[in-house]
C-alpha cells in the first residue's frame, strides 16, 4: 500500500504511443517515446521530488508487461508532476 502524500507515476502515463484510455496523462506534445523507468527515477531525482522505486509493480492496464512505477512527493496536481518529469528526460535526451 502507497503512503500518503505520494503520487504513482507509471511510464505508461508519460508514454506518446498511449491513448489517454490507455495510461497517458500529458498532451502528445508533452509525451515521450517508450520513457523507461530508469529516467523516471534520475528526472524526479533532479527535481526533489524524493523518488521511490517499485520496479516489480504491473500497470493495470497492462498487467502482463512489468513496468514498474516510481511514487514521488505530492506537491502539485500530478499532471504537473508529470510534464516536468517528461520535460526533464527530454532535456536529457538532447531534445
Amino acid at each position: 500500500m502507497r503512503e500518503k502524500g505520494k503520487l504513482v507515476i507509471w511510464p505508461a502515463n508519460l508514454d506518446k504511443s498511449r491513448s489517454r484510455k490507455g495510461g497517458r496523462i500529458i498532451s502528445r506534445k508533452s509525451s515521450l517515446e517508450a520513457p523507461l523507468l530508469r529516467e523516471l527515477t534520475a528526472a524526479a531525482e533532479k527535481l526533489n521530488l524524493n523518488p521511490e522505486v517499485e520496479a516489480d509493480k504491473k500497470y493495470p492496464r497492462t498487467w502482463w508487461e512489468s513496468s514498474g512505477r516510481i511514487l514521488v512527493d505530492n506537491n502539485e496536481a500530478k499532471t504537473m508532476v508529470a510534464r516536468k518529469i517528461a520535460k526533464t528526460i527530454k532535456e536529457a535526451r538532447g531534445g
